[in-house]
């Protein structure tokens, strides 16, 4: 490992750094413009062969990917853990689900895909789902291998490769998930790392023989990638940003529910677009429920991510952290109150005390903008329907949780609630077997279950129209 920092080091070069101690793990060039025409090449050499490949091979391949998974995650764990920060804990179980999501797609691709028949006048009509070729896919440190397995698994069980554009500073991950996919017997090309900037990922997606492109990131980094891709007419699935919503009534579950909330808002040190971050309670419980929420915020212990007792580790990145803080501040002065943490921790790594916010006023940034952190945000409703509208109040729509045991306020939050996600007495999480996405500025498309693999596949309608008959009908 060197001891560098990262301002001593060029530009040029895409650098892999632990955000807890500073230095530098790894340095990589940036691939020239040569190197991604001959990625893209390969690519595209590859999906014509590779699309001929049966199903049963292809989840042989996939089962094996996710072997791999399995049998190193302690490796892959310590990988994700020193390049971004999670505690390694939730990395070596990111590292599982991945191999989840893998043996799911290689048991079920074939059945999401199978021809499905269709009535009209015709001797046969059907839909055949066919692969489309090379997709590129944007993705996020925050989850650095869940990410992009839930993307790769299906894509390369419909047929199609992949092209991964990861963020910039987990440069290993991105290198050993394209790795993995070798090892597991893909053919070269099937899945492949462009160790680019986001400066260039308008030049990959302008390419013609790159045919769609999925992104997980910020709105605006969302709303560009899809302009890009709208100007070329090219397909987009947008993953974006959340400030999910996190209900409890009188009915819930009290103690469970306290608990619960604690591990939403923290999940990843904060870092998750799922992740819960408004806390909106009925006022009958709102006193007790602040009073609980708080003490167990203020007794989570931040540090070393490697350590197994720490719960919250560093944030990814020192422009993460002063963004958090930014937000913090801002909306304190605009008129919020600090109930506990509301600072930067002191010392080494990008730590940010557990923060609880209330008082929120609106056009803050805690309210109109995603805090990646963890900071969580109190607010008090009068009933469901009031809470509703609080949750509602919001450019994004990813997910949502409420906690009740009442039958008439589950079904109003089912309906009204606007989100792709709507959990009961339960923490949102994403899941291979169900699609995932959301409504408004949170994105587009789905991702998972069977919705997710039919985003990149040519829905084909075949009509097929016997001679005889077709004569019958001309007469």
């Amino acid at each position: 490992m060197s001891t560098r920092k990262l301002v001593d080091l060029p530009s040029h070069w895409m650098i892999s750094a632990n955000p807890f101690t500073g230095e530098v793990l790894h340095e990589y060039e940036r691939h020239s413009d040569e190197e991604v025409e001959s990625r893209i090449a390969l690519a595209a050499a590859t999906f014509r062969e590779y699309r001929k490949i049966s199903f049963a091979d292809r989840a042989a391949m996939m089962n094996r990917a996710a072997a791999i998974l399995e049998s190193e995650k302690e490796a892959f764990g310590r990988m994700m853990t020193q390049e971004m920060g999670k505690t390694l804990r939730s990395a070596i179980q990111e590292a599982e689900k991945c191999a989840l999501g893998c043996r799911f797609y290689a048991e079920n691709a074939e059945s999401f895909l199978a021809e499905e028949e269709a009535r009209t006048n015709a001797t046969r009509s059907f839909l055949r789902y066919q692969p489309i070729g090379p997709v590129l896919a944007v993705m996020p440190w925050n989850f650095p291998f869940w990410q992009v397995f839930r993307f790769l698994a299906p894509a390369l069980m419909a047929g199609n490769v992949g092209l991964l554009k990861h963020a910039s500073n987990v440069p290993q991950c991105a290198l050993a998930i394209e790795d993995i996919v070798r090892r597991a017997g893909f053919p070269e090309g099937a899945f492949q790392t462009l160790l680019i900037g986001s400066d260039r990922v308008n030049q990959v997606i302008a390419d013609s023989r790159v045919v769609a492109v999925t992104l997980t990131g910020s709105v605006g980094a969302g709303s560009h990638v899809a302009a890009a891709a709208g100007k070329e007419i090219k397909k987009t699935v947008l993953e974006l940003g959340g400030s999910d919503p996190f209900i409890v009534m009188p009915s819930a579950d009290f103690d469970r529910a306290v608990e619960t909330a604690v591990q939403a808002r923290v999940i990843n040190n904060g870092q998750s677009c799922i992740a819960a971050k408004r806390f909106i309670v009925h006022q009958q419980i709102a006193q007790k429920f602040e009073e609980k929420f708080v003490a167990r915020m203020a007794s989570l212990k931040v540090g070393d991510p490697m350590d197994p007792a720490t719960d919250v580790g560093p944030l990814a990145t020192e422009g993460g952290l002063r963004e958090l803080e930014e937000h913090v501040n801002v909306t304190v002065k605009m008129g919020a109150r600090i109930l506990v943490g509301g600072k930067r921790m002191a010392g080494k790594g990008n730590f940010f005390h557990p923060t609880v916010l209330t008082d929120i006023p609106q056009g803050s940034p805690a309210h109109d903008a995603e805090l990646f952190g963890p900071v969580a945000c109190l607010y008090r409703a009068r009933d469901m329907e009031h809470a509703i509208a609080i949750a509602n109040d919001s450019i994004f729509g990813l997910g949502a949780c409420a906690w009740t045991n009442d039958a008439a306020e589950r079904d109003l939050f089912i309906r009204e609630i606007e989100s792709g996600l709507a959990f009961i007495n339960g923490m949102v999480a994403s899941d291979p077997r169900i699609p995932f996405g959301g409504v408004k500025h949170s994105g587009y498309g789905r991702e998972l279950g069977r919705d997710g693999i039919r985003e990149f596949v040519n829905i084909k309608s075949v009509v097929i129209q016997e001679p005889e008959r077709s004569k019958r009908q001309t007469e």
